[in-house]
């Protein structure tokens, strides 16, 4: 009788420290798991909000060459889609085609070149990926398949 009083008490004592630290333990691995899954998932959202950029911006640089006979050069940029360039060539018959130019998913501005560096008759337009350096294995071409 003495033992089974003795374990009721222990029961409606509650958890001990250690089960306590072992379930804040498995919850907070369970925690760690779904962020970096939620982190691969917002990459993805990422570059799939650049792949849009790209097909906007693109829209806009083939009415641009529509309307001017050419695209812009890289010196005159993605700025020509906004404010009408001061630059040799002159746009034939320029319109605002954006209110402003996007910035990449990481707060960067898109790079533009043209012509391009795999195809020399079409734009190309670049993203300087997560990292915002130019020239590394993290960017994003619009010239260039994933």
């Amino acid at each position: 009788m003495k033992h089974q009083a003795s374990n009721r008490r222990r029961l409606r004592a509650g958890f001990s420290l250690l089960e306590m630290v072992i379930v804040l333990g498995i919850i907070a691995v369970i925690i760690g798991g779904a962020i970096t899954v939620m982190g691969k998932v917002s990459g993805g959202a990422d570059r799939q909000r650049v792949s849009g950029d790209f097909n906007s911006l693109g829209a806009a640089l083939r009415m641009y060459k529509v309307n001017n006979g050419r695209y812009p050069t890289t010196q005159q940029g993605l700025d020509a889609l906004v404010e009408k360039p001061t630059t040799t060539p002159p746009a034939k018959r320029w319109t605002q085609l954006m209110d402003r130019v996007p910035l990449d998913p990481w707060q960067n501005p898109y790079g533009y070149k043209y012509p391009g560096s795999e195809d020399a008759t079409l734009f190309e337009i670049i993203s300087t990926g997560p990292d915002g350096i130019e020239g590394n294995e993290d960017d994003i071409s619009s010239q260039k398949d994933e």
